[in-house]
């Protein structure tokens, strides 16, 4: 039997770790119907009273991340007021780097937001990504950090935006039979290069996925899976020939992909130091 669950995630900031927080969690439960109410940048005392209005009219968990100590009071006797069940979601987290670090927390929302050379740096790998998707400007491949290969429809530009996003400058390049790559990709030095596979058939189900999706018919090469196999055999013979790690993203989601790629990266930088 399917359970409903009204979840309230209360933030003085953008939200975003709660919602991280929330996701993992949910994960571990099976026969739920979530309903999230999502009460970002709670900062006033009139934003906190329709926060509360709405948690009152909707009872269920009440998961927060509110810094400032004035608001997080008034949130908390709300919750114990109308019997709401709450959790602090970094509470143990700073507690524990408070008592190493000898040192309190400054209560500051947003602080990780800040607008310093690590966000430049993130905004600077968005924009180098987003302008080396698919093999485009080649030319200057060394200046990235991390460059994805493979045949069409193995998560290439998802995956490179998602690392972008973590601050890595990525590009990627289809692998294609008829259509060998520049040379200047087996001369790199910079740029980790790692080969991205999947199962024959879990590529042709996303390939006929993706031409009914645009109207095209979905009996082609394309889709073929003789052809779909030979496909794949020549990039992993690419990979292997040039030493390239390879990541199966058959049963990965993206995050998973980049996680694995974030490893090998950190792994091959640490050698290199």
């Amino acid at each position: 039997m399917t359970q409903r669950l009204h979840i309230h995630l209360v933030s003085d900031s953008t939200g975003e770790t709660l919602d991280t927080i929330a996701k993992a969690a949910l994960a571990q439960f099976d026969d739920i119907d979530v309903v999230r109410h999502f009460h970002p940048l709670i900062r006033s005392e009139a934003d906190l009273e329709r926060t509360i209005g709405d948690m009152a009219a909707n009872p269920g968990l009440v998961l927060h991340t509110m810094v400032n100590r004035d608001n997080r009071r008034t949130l908390e006797r709300a919750c114990r007021r109308h019997d709401l069940p709450a959790v602090a979601a970094l509470d143990p987290v700073t507690d524990a780097l408070s008592s190493l670090l000898h040192q309190e927390a400054q209560a500051r929302p947003g602080r990780q937001h800040v607008l310093d050379a690590a966000y430049f740096a993130r905004v600077d790998a968005i924009q180098f990504t987003i302008a080396h998707d698919d093999g485009i400007n080649w030319e200057n491949w060394e200046e990235a950090d991390i460059v994805l290969a493979g045949v069409s429809r193995t998560s290439k530009t998802p995956t490179s935006i998602y690392l972008a996003n973590r601050g890595f400058k990525t590009a990627n390049i289809p692998v294609v039979v008829e259509s060998p790559p520049p040379d200047k990709l087996y001369k790199l030095t910079h740029p980790m290069v790692i080969g991205l596979t999947t199962s024959v058939s879990r590529l042709v189900e996303v390939r006929r996925n993706r031409l009914l999706s645009v109207g095209q018919a979905p009996e082609t090469n394309y889709v073929d899976e003789d052809a779909v196999k030979r496909e794949l055999a020549f990039a992993r013979r690419m990979f292997a020939d040039n030493g390239w790690p390879v990541i199966d993203v058959t049963r990965r989601s993206i995050e998973e992909t980049a996680a694995a790629i974030i490893k090998l990266a950190q792994s091959r930088d640490m050698e290199l130091a």
